[in-house]
């Protein structure tokens, strides 16, 4: 079976996720929980066709608007630098007013990446 995507988004209460293919929807107060919960919810959905679901099947997805709500201590301004995008440009991006392009999601993925990355190398204490 192919991976499921979940398009996931901050609620008031946590995190909700759906599928575009198959009629699943759940929530989770953090995204630990919520992919428990996709799992839980996709196994009940394949439970006819004798399909189990692992979490290693499924995608999460969610568009940069939605990060810049999850990780609202992400400041746009600190960050478009970090990346070499102009300030105002990312915040047109985030409330929606431009679309992104290829190019500059990629510049954007790429960046949040690089961050994750030097983040996990380093032992806080």
């Amino acid at each position: 079976m192919n991976k499921i995507k979940f398009i996931i988004e901050k609620t008031k209460t946590g995190f909700s996720a759906y599928s575009q293919d198959y009629a699943i929807a759940t929530t989770g107060l953090d995204i630990e929980e919520l992919k428990s919960n996709i799992v839980e919810a996709s196994n009940l959905y394949f439970e006819s066709l004798s399909k189990y679901i692992s979490e290693q099947d499924i995608i999460l997805e969610s568009d940069y608007k939605q990060m810049f709500a999850f990780y609202d201590f992400l400041n746009a301004k600190g960050f478009a630098k970090s990346i070499g995008m102009n300030q105002s440009l990312l915040s047109q991006y985030i409330s929606g007013i431009k679309e992104l392009s290829p190019k500059q999601k990629n510049k954007i993925g790429l960046g949040l990446k690089k961050i994750s990355s030097e983040l996990q190398q380093i032992a806080f204490f």
